[in-house]
């Protein structure tokens, strides 16, 4: 506990759970004798659905019931899914897409859920499936990220989404009209797949008064609200529970058809029903990340500062508006989008654009990692052009630490950084000095070696608030309640040693609720980087009022007055008493006395400022010319998360993070053809990287605590991915560049790599 306390690593908690077959996962825990559900998907990317015959299907060996939309229009369900907007610059709202929730008239992507079968058994269901006949008669199908094509929705003639900016474009024109130098460059963001390792499930009961919905999701109250919405129940006849969870990286954190539609199925029947994705199923369906274009241009002064910074972005959306598709690559992506560079002015225009793919959404970083790409391979180019040190480039163009706090031209309030001292600490770290020396080592091999850099800053997101409960239980134990919703983080580990740190009750005693809407009336999910900052921050505020609480209790146990009642060192003391219960002798105490008003204590707490991680990725790549290969050989990180929590669980934070930076980096690419169908559907053709395909990292914390929260923290959930696109694709044109490569774009898969060499040679 004290080591925890010196922010020291901490093994988790819940691992052994996990490793020896005892998860509770949703498709391991769905009631027995529930019905199997299966999803009958569109297989044209876009299409009039002219009819849909069920008739056979609902007649087939054990089949339960077959829902359509019209099923569900009947029923009185509300089957538009509606999804935040943006407003455009103009000051009109950005375009609405009500989803259905099963297709209506009109199917808009491959795997769009057109009808829903149950049945006694998974086989049956899979069968019976085969049975329902759509009619499908073909329109045109747009892929482009470009305004125009085929309308998909009347709200979106040109199937643009909306039209959004932020900054100063005339200062900004401005100062490119008197700057020494200018820079441009445009790149594509490739579309990925998330994958995460469980995918997407649910189980839903009715009990004939109250509905229950079991999702392995990132949170229970938005699932809640979506519920109720869809099948007009009252807020109190619908319990949402997440059990445990393999990987969510945002794509679980939004509300899908299948939930509510299985949910229905379940009331109709009287018997519970489950629902588990496939893996093509879920690449089909679930959201898409990344997927956009962007056209950025800088401007110098004579002495190679930045005067001003320019960006126009289009995003591909896919068929609908997402969860949060409006706000990725607008609001999200202009949090970080002058990095962490002093910019004097600045624009950003972003456009999102509608195609018949699937729905594109938040994933590891949200709209941070693709801000912080852009300006990251900027600054690179903008050295080449230069001719300047890429590393001193950005040296001079830091924030200073003594200019915060700082506001960006997109009114965010940095609130501290060090920036100079981080970057000083990788080079030493990724040994820069000896770079020359490993460059002709591969030379003479026969091989290009490039050294990528990248200097991010991240915006922690999400609700500010949260609440924490602890309760005391007559067994001798105790129980936080929190806000937020483990997805393999290790959040039992995280809450158990802190609140086990702060009140001295032994980890072993402690047990960490969450996911269940009837026990936790309120809470902000996992997302954005924010669950250890908000939830440890309530769980302060719960000690201090339990503490509190206890005190005049124990005073007149003490026989003192409740000012000299003190908690230190794990138990509660007065001068001259012998008393020193601990918190659960404590509570003990109470229970015997009758005290429940002390056997439960809760607090709420909000932010007041969110929180800037950052820090410098350096990577080390080497090329095969003959074949194309990228290998990445060395990869460094020195990271500013402010005060540690726990070491070992953040640096295993940025470790996944920066796996996933890499394989979409290297090899992860989501492929159409021009009929709109998928082309990577299974891992046969969708590439996920291996530990093969990594190096061994090296990982330093270099912190500057936080002033936004007691605990000094920054979030650490999306940084590994948020640096780590730049540092390779920095790393990869290093390399390609003597060769004559100018325009390097992800992915650097083998034959791509080829082919930008062969172009140059033979353009030379």
């Amino acid at each position: 506990m004290e080591k925890f306390g010196r922010s020291q690593p901490v093994t988790r908690i819940e691992d052994r759970r996990f490793l020896t077959g005892h998860g509770r996962y949703v498709d391991d825990i769905a009631p027995a004798g529930a019905l199997h559900a299966v999803v009958v998907r569109s297989p044209v990317a876009h299409a009039d659905l002219a009819a849909l015959d069920v008739e056979e299907a609902r007649a087939a060996e054990g089949v339960a019931l077959v829902l359509t939309c019209a099923d569900l229009e009947a029923a009185g369900m509300n089957v538009a899914m509606g999804a935040g907007r943006v407003e455009n610059r103009d000051g009109t709202k950005a375009a609405r897409t009500d989803r259905p929730l099963l297709a209506r008239d009109r199917v808009r992507f491959v795997g769009e859920p057109v009808a829903l079968v149950v049945a006694e058994t998974l086989q049956q269901a899979r069968d019976a499936a085969e049975l329902v006949m759509p009619d499908y008669e073909d329109r045109p199908v747009k892929l482009d990220i470009a305004p125009g094509g085929e309308t998909l929705h009347e709200s979106a003639p040109d199937n643009r989404a909306f039209d959004w900016g932020i900054g100063d474009e005339a200062a900004t024109e401005a100062a490119f009209a008197r700057a020494a130098h200018t820079v441009s460059l445009e790149l594509y963001d490739n579309r990925v797949i998330t994958n995460s390792l469980e995918p997407r499930g649910c189980y839903a009961e009715w009990d004939g008064a109250r509905l229950h919905v079991a999702i392995n999701g990132q949170g229970v109250w938005g699932q809640k609200s979506a519920l109720v919405k869809a099948l007009k129940l009252p807020e109190d006849a619908v319990q949402v529970t997440n059990p445990d969870v393999g990987g969510g990286f945002g794509m679980k954190g939004a509300p899908y058809p299948e939930y509510a539609v299985v949910a229905h199925a379940a009331r109709v029947l009287g018997r519970p029903v489950r629902w588990m994705s496939e893996r093509t199923e879920a690449m089909l369906s679930d959201h898409g990340a990344r997927d956009l274009t962007s056209y950025a241009e800088l401007a110098f002064d004579a002495d190679h500062r930045i005067l001003a910074y320019r960006v126009h972005n289009r995003s591909n959306l896919g068929a609908y508006n997402s969860n949060f598709g409006q706000f990725m690559q607008s609001t999200l992506f202009s949090k970080v989008f002058t990095g962490v560079y002093d910019i004097p002015v600045a624009w950003l225009r972003s456009e999102g654009i509608y195609t018949n793919t699937t729905q594109v959404d938040a994933y590891r970083g949200a709209g941070r990692p693709e801000a912080i790409y852009v300006i990251e391979r900027m600054m690179d180019r903008a050295a080449r052009e230069l001719g300047t040190d890429p590393w001193e480039l950005r040296r001079k163009n830091f924030i200073r630490p003594e200019q915060f706090p700082y506001t960006t031209v997109a009114g965010e309030s940095y609130d501290v950084g060090d920036f100079g001292r981080l970057l000083d600490r990788v080079e030493r770290e990724a040994d820069r000095a000896g770079f020359a020396a490993r460059r002709a080592e591969s030379d003479a091999a026969g091989k290009l070696r490039g050294l990528g850099l990248c200097y991010y800053i991240e915006s922690i997101l999400g609700d500010p608030s949260e609440s924490a409960r602890v309760e005391f239980h007559a067994d001798g134990t105790a129980a936080i309640y929190v806000g937020t919703q483990s997805n393999g983080q290790g959040h039992e580990t995280v809450y158990a040693q802190f609140l086990s740190d702060q009140t001295g009750i032994p980890v072993e005693k402690i047990r960490v609720v969450q996911g269940d809407s009837d026990l936790i009336k309120q809470g902000g999910g996992t997302g954005g980087s924010r669950s250890v900052t908000v939830q440890n921050t309530a769980t302060l505020a719960t000690v201090e009022t339990m503490v509190a609480a206890f005190r005049p209790y124990l005073a007149g146990k003490m026989g003192v007055a409740e000012a000299e009642v003190s908690f230190d060192d794990e138990t509660f003391r007065a001068p001259g008493s012998n008393l020193t219960p601990t918190l659960l002798e404590a509570a003990a105490m109470a229970r015997a006395d009758g005290r429940e008003d002390l056997l439960t204590h809760e607090a709420r707490t909000t932010l007041p400022g969110r929180s800037y991680p950052n820090g410098a990725h350096v990577a080390e790549v080497e090329v095969d010319p003959e074949t194309g290969e990228v290998r990445v050989l060395r990869y460094t990180v020195v990271d500013d998360f402010g005060n540690l929590i726990n070491p070992l669980l953040a640096e295993g934070q940025v470790h996944g993070g920066v796996a996933q930076g890499i394989g979409q980096a290297l090899i992860e690419n989501t492929v159409f053809d021009e009929e709109g169908q998928l082309l990577t559907a299974t891992f046969m053709d969708y590439a996920m990287p291996r530990s093969t395909d990594l190096p061994m990292y090296r990982f330093h914390s270099e912190p500057v605590p936080s002033v936004n929260n007691v605990m000094g923290m920054k979030g650490c959930g999306e940084a590994g991915t948020v640096g780590a696109l730049a540092a390779v694709a920095n790393a990869v044109q290093d390399a390609l560049w003597e060769r004559g490569v100018r325009q390097a774009d992800m992915p650097f898969t083998p034959r791509r790599v080829w082919e930008m060499l062969s172009t140059a040679q033979a353009a030379e």
